[in-house]
């Protein structure tokens, strides 16, 4: 049964997903969405009327919600090894790092970018100290680990590396965090987030930090 997924690929929490089906080698339908043409916005909000992607469809069921459609790849489309442990105590460890770097990261790099698509010149500066203070987080964490929440890659690093991805155009990783950086460089050279980049690369002009992209991913 083929899945089909409606994405975009500049979107980040689309990239997450992406970054799981080319870790399990998951065969799959890519459906670009582009939410500006009227047609295509209603054909994925007639799966899912919140009208965001990515949003998964397996065989009946409509599968929303980037850390979701993980969990349900894991379960039913399981790959070489699972991104979420299925030990409790470490499945909430992976779990409690996705949901930071969703809720702290991400949330930080939109309000920064919608502001600037807006044009409002608004007050970012608490998202700013959000990156911040996540960096730091990170950077703590990942002095006794080889991934972000254990010693395999799993996802919190799918989350991790279009979070850390997108934040370093607008808040450079910090030259004294050695840790953070060694770890951003293991996830880009990654060939799942690798082939992610090269997918994305044609399209990286729309973003509105275009400019601020390292040329090595041009």
């Amino acid at each position: 049964m083929t899945l089909t997924l409606y994405y975009h690929p500049l979107a980040s929490y689309c990239w997450k997903v992406l970054i799981a089906l080319y870790e399990h080698g998951t065969s799959f339908a890519p459906r670009l969405v582009d939410l500006a043409d009227p047609a295509q916005r209603a054909e994925l909000a007639a799966l899912w009327p919140l009208a965001r992607f990515p949003v998964l469809r397996d065989g009946d069921r409509v599968v929303p919600e980037s850390s979701i459609i993980v969990e349900h790849l894991d379960r039913h489309h399981p790959g070489p090894r699972p991104l979420v442990p299925a030990d409790p105590d470490r499945a909430l460890e992976v779990r409690r790092w996705d949901r930071l770097l969703d809720s702290y990261v991400q949330a930080s790099v939109q309000e920064i970018v919608a502001d600037r698509l807006r044009g409002a010149g608004g007050d970012v500066a608490r998202a700013y100290a959000t990156l911040a203070t996540t960096y730091a987080l990170l950077e703590r964490q990942l002095g006794a680990t080889g991934w972000l929440a254990g010693d395999a890659f799993g996802l919190a690093d799918c989350a991790a590396a279009p979070a850390l991805f997108y934040a370093a155009t607008l808040q450079p990783l910090p030259a004294h965090a050695a840790r953070l950086r060694a770890y951003f460089e293991r996830l880009v050279a990654r060939p799942s987030v690798r082939r992610v980049l090269d997918e994305a690369r044609p399209h990286f002009g729309s973003y509105p930090f275009a400019s601020a992209i390292e040329p090595r991913f041009r």
